[in-house]
């Protein structure tokens, strides 16, 4: 039977950040993920984390000025010292949290100023740096490949340049973040590809396409999709990281066959 964690930065925005631990345990989910949970301390979290009973399935390395429209840190030449701080932070958080995954998010370098290649051998020596300091707490090293059409420049756009990313970092404690939203985008064929990559997939992650919104609101068959990837051996959450279509708990019919 497959298991959902709930992406708290995008579901249940209606409560505040602590208060949805609980109201993702509530509807039904064993586990959360948060984007970038930094400016709660790493003690107010797993309090919430404690009291609600939920695992940590993902919790991406603080990528920057990503988030503001930056080329971010993991693949930037020059910002390594910042990726550093950055890895140093994600073990601090990692050591109180304990997630599965903690994830590296490329982000679109200046290919004007820098050649990709440069751009993905700093994202291999960040990628191992993070994984080899994540590795004694047990904590696996994930990189998201993303969609071109959301995020124009974004360096890791396909499965394949995640693989060929983790691959040059040549760390085994490293996988692949595989969102099924982004990659219904870029490339389709998802069972098939999940299927073949399975022993490289650290995370999954899903939203409907168009929209990004909840299971049954676009073109994906999630509970043909959801059953394939259980039958496929997949043991790990999946995790529901959509803009729900108005308040989160209205947006969880698709999960009930799960409970």
């Amino acid at each position: 039977m497959p298991r959902f964690s709930a992406n708290i930065s995008m579901m249940f925005t209606e409560r505040e950040f602590l208060g949805r631990f609980a109201a993702a345990r509530d509807a039904g989910f064993g586990a959360v993920e948060m984007q970038f949970p930094y400016d709660l301390s790493p003690d107010d979290l797993r309090a919430a984390k404690q009291d609600a009973g939920v695992e940590i399935a993902v919790i991406n390395i603080n990528a920057g000025d990503l988030a503001s429209g930056g080329p971010g840190l993991a693949a930037m030449p020059g910002r390594q010292d910042d990726f550093k701080r950055a890895a140093e932070q994600a073990c601090e958080y990692g050591e109180a949290l304990r997630p599965l995954n903690m994830n590296v998010l490329a982000g679109w370098p200046p290919l004007d100023q820098f050649s990709r290649q440069q751009c993905l051998d700093v994202l291999a020596a960040n990628a191992n740096l993070a994984a080899e300091a994540l590795a004694g707490l047990g904590i696996r090293v994930t990189v998201e490949a993303v969609n071109s059409r959301d995020r124009p420049g974004y360096l890791i756009t396909t499965t394949n340049a995640a693989i060929e990313a983790i691959d040059a970092a040549g760390h085994a404690n490293l996988g692949i973040e595989y969102d099924i939203y982004h990659m219904q985008i870029m490339e389709g064929d998802l069972i098939n590809t999940i299927g073949a990559n399975l022993d490289r997939i650290g995370h999954i992650q899903f939203a409907d396409t168009p929209g990004r919104h909840q299971p049954g609101t676009g073109e994906i068959n999630f509970p043909f999709l959801f059953g394939a990837i259980d039958d496929a051996g997949w043991s790990g959450w999946l995790g529901a990281e959509y803009v729900p279509s108005g308040r989160t708990e209205d947006s969880l019919q698709w999960l009930q066959p799960y409970l």
